[in-house]
């Protein structure tokens, strides 16, 4: 059972082509599909108000969950109060807690807490599994594995142009948009033909300040749209050194395509997940942003995907984490 506490509506594959969709929505459906051919997986989501069979899996509204069910493993998303709350129905089957963010203050309890409940947390970097030990403390560190997000196994470069003026931010305003925007700006006063188009998801409205000459907003794009976005930019702009991903999926996806990516480094996971370091820059240094950018127009670098993040050998970790859970029965259903 894959249980979602935190999603504000029911989500299903098609949404993935709409557009409005979470990276964390976007990859549980992704990893769900991948492993129902061999798992029986219930998804059990906040904000849901109908069942519905899926290739997802079996799609519930968070309310549907019984106490007398008896699941072969939980994946709760995000929730560590949640997984804590369900082991005490289910003292003896495998638990998961997925964790895509990075804990808060108020959260200083999660570690004692998922240790002494047996809970596993799943962590999407390394970088996000270093950060999440240092922060819970030597003693309270319950076990942690990392899998990574995944990106779709047909993502590779195609024949697309790219236009040398053209760059992309694509993520929530409120990773960083607003300080973005400066540095656009102040790109543009060097090389006044440049364009910035914003692919905003639109799950989050956020104060990002003035928008600077040269933007253009796309809205919320589907991932195919999105897609086509990054072939066609010179690069995938996120510069910020504010909001610390703890993976980061589009700049995996650019990369996957042939796209670059200009990254604040060590910011987040950033280092891990766009291993160039050509591609990565001190972004509060306008003139090293503004070397990069010429560099680029006038010679795109030569980027691909790491191939560990790769769908295939993502449900493969997955299938070796669920099938030698201990406790682990035949059948497996994701809440």
């Amino acid at each position: 059972m894959i249980v979602d506490p935190c999603s504000a509506a029911g989500y299903d594959l098609p949404d993935l082509e709409t557009g409005g969709l979470g990276g964390t929505e976007a990859t549980v459906l992704r990893v769900a599909t991948a492993l129902s051919p061999r798992f029986e997986i219930t998804h059990y989501q906040n904000g849901r108000s109908h069942r519905h069979l899926s290739g997802a899996g079996q799609l519930r509204s968070l309310q549907d969950l019984d106490e007398q069910q008896r699941p072969a493993a939980l994946i709760v998303i995000n929730r560590w109060k949640v997984a804590t709350k369900l082991r005490k129905r289910h003292p003896d089957t495998p638990i998961f807690l997925w964790l895509h963010v990075y804990p808060g203050r108020h959260n200083r309890k999660m570690g004692a807490a998922l240790k002494a409940a047996d809970i596993t947390v799943i962590c999407v970097s390394e970088t996000q599994a270093r950060a999440l030990a240092g922060f819970l403390g030597a003693e309270d560190v319950p076990p942690i594995r990392v899998i990574y997000n995944p990106l779709d196994d047909d993502l590779h470069p195609d024949a697309t142009p790219r236009d040398p003026d053209r760059l992309l931010f694509a993520s929530s305003p409120h990773k960083g948009l607003a300080e973005v925007f400066e540095q656009f700006a102040a790109l543009r006063r060097d090389i006044p033909n440049l364009t910035l188009t914003v692919a905003d998801p639109g799950y989050l409205r956020w104060d990002t300040g003035p928008v600077p000459e040269g933007v253009v907003f796309l809205g919320s794009l589907s991932h195919g749209a999105l897609i086509r976005q990054m072939r066609r930019a010179l690069c995938l702009f996120y510069p910020q050194t504010t909001f610390a991903e703890t993976f980061g999926l589009v700049l995996a996806e650019a990369n996957a395509v042939g796209t670059p990516v200009l990254v604040h480094d060590g910011l987040g996971a950033n280092a891990e997940i766009v291993a160039d370091a050509a591609q990565r820059v001190n972004g509060h240094d306008s003139a090293q942003v503004l070397a990069r950018i010429q560099a680029w127009r006038r010679a795109p670098p030569q980027v691909s995907a790491n191939p560990a993040f790769r769908l295939g050998r993502v449900a493969d970790d997955w299938v070796q984490l669920l099938e030698h859970a201990p406790g682990m029965r035949p059948q497996l259903s994701v809440v």
